[in-house]
Order: C-alpha cells, then structure tokens, then sequence
C-alpha cells in the first residue's frame, strides 16, 4: 500500500499541473465570437415603445466604420436564381476574409433559404454577424424603389419568419438587428415592429454600388463618406452589385491608411450607449 504521505504528494502535483494546463488554455487569445443575444448592445425603444433607430456611431470616439452588406432577394426571385442569377458574392467573402475585415451581414430569410450554406457559414464565423433584413424584402412602406409593399400588419410577422429562416438554415445568434428594405421606413412601421426588441439599422454613408458598373466611382463615393463612427451600406449580391468585391479591395487599404480600423455595427451601437 502507498504511504498516506506520498498519495498526498501525488494529488498535489496533479493539482498543480492541472491548474498550470487550466492557466496556460486561459492565457491563450481567446476566439472572437459574435455577443450572445442577451449581451449584444441594442438602442432603448422610443417614445410608447416605438421601435429605435440607429444611423451612425460617435463621431468623437476614434476612426471607426462599419461596413455593412445586403443580402437581399424577393420574395418572388426564387425562380431567377434558380436559373442560374447569383444572389451570393463568394468572391466578395473571401475578399473580406483576406483582408480581415469585420462585417455586418442583413440577410433576408428567403436569401437563406435559397443559400443555406453560405448563409450557416456566415453565421458561424466570428468575423461576421448576420441580422435580420426581412424574410421577403417587401417594403415597408409605399413608393420604396418599385418594390413590393407588405401590408402593415404582416411586417411584425415578416420579420419573424426571417429569423426562424435563419435559425433553419444554421445561424446561431442572429442578432437583434434589423435593415428595413430599401431603407424605407416610418412611423407605422416602427409601431408595428415594437416589442421585438430589435434596433433597425440605417446608414450615413449610400455606396451606390446597387446596380453600378464603374467601381471606381462607387469607391470614390465612400471614400468620400466616411466618417469617424460611421455606417456604410453595400450589397454582396452579385447579379445587382457586380462591382462590390472590387469596390472592397480598393477602399479597405486606404481607410486603413487614413487610420480607420473595421468594426461591426454591435461595436458602434455599444459605443454609443455609453
């Protein structure tokens, strides 16, 4: 039998070493990670409730932008791509991915439901984080860029099947985030939205890369945009933004150069309720 006093020396050394392993896995760089949905900053509602806007971060905290991307299709798009017409932009990812850029991702459900895929892929790296941007990219109010209107009381419902879509298709935390389409919005559509506890997401800084052709023009414009805090509006749909992936790899190098470091829009909403 083992002397009491050596087990005794034994369990020590094996406390020992595995505190020092639990040390060494806890000094190692954590794996960034989108927040969790009960972390994850969001806008107080308005006034009754109403349903929070947020356009741009401060202006006084650092040379920050987010760039933020469409992932958008209608309702009635499906037959097109399934034709062949590219609602994705791998090319655009894997740019973003090089150059190490951090994204905001508004992903309609009917987009992810036609690229399940991509779209868990998405959703499961940490350099990204995807919200909500409808399930059918119908208006949400009239005369919205010749879209589709959905009616006032289906917007609340809309929005809800868009995040069963992405859970479905293996978005972990789709975030609290939501991009009307178009941009278009107003006071009946914030009623109808409150109580989700979303923050809708607009943007200060128009790309016009929707349905441009000339990416250096589309580059110039958001160069000329920025802003410290600010938010930036893109498409990664190939077949309405072919020239995003070129726009991205010749506008990230000289934001960088002019000192703005890449963060998702989690970070600027978090920075603006302090």
């Amino acid at each position: 039998m083992i002397p009491l006093a050596r087990r005794l020396t034994a369990l020590c050394l094996l406390g020992a070493a595995l505190t020092a392993c639990g040390t060494a896995r806890q000094d190692q760089p954590a794996s960034p990670a989108s927040p969790s949905p009960s972390r994850t900053p969001v806008l107080a509602p308005g006034p009754g409730g109403l349903t929070p806007v947020f356009e741009h971060g401060p202006r006084t905290r650092g040379r920050t932008v987010a760039f933020t991307f469409d992932a958008d299709m209608t309702a009635d798009q499906g037959p097109r791509a399934a034709s062949g017409e590219h609602f994705d932009n791998p090319g655009l990812i894997r740019a973003l991915r090089e150059l190490r850029v951090p994204a905001t991702i508004f992903m309609t459900g009917s987009w992810a439901e036609q690229y399940p895929a991509e779209a868990r892929d998405l959703g499961r790296d940490p350099r990204f984080e995807v919200a909500n941007h409808s399930w059918s990219h119908y208006a949400f109010t009239a005369d919205c860029y010749g879209l589709p209107t959905v009616d006032s009381g289906r917007m609340r419902a809309d929005v809800e099947r868009a995040y069963a879509s992405l859970r479905a298709a293996g978005v972990p935390h789709p975030m609290p985030y939501f991009r009307f389409p178009g941009g278009c919005y107003d006071q009946r559509a914030l009623r109808a939205l409150s109580g989700l506890g979303v923050t809708a997401v607009q943007w200060d800084v128009v790309s016009g890369d929707a349905f441009a052709t000339d990416a250096d023009a589309v580059a110039r414009q958001v160069l000329d945009g920025v802003r410290p805090g600010s938010v930036v509006v893109l498409h990664c749909t190939r077949s309405a933004a072919p020239t995003t992936e070129q726009v991205v790899r010749t506008v990230v190098p000289e934001l960088r150069r002019r000192g703005y470091r890449f963060v998702k829009v989690s970070e600027l909403i978090g920075e603006t309720g302090r």
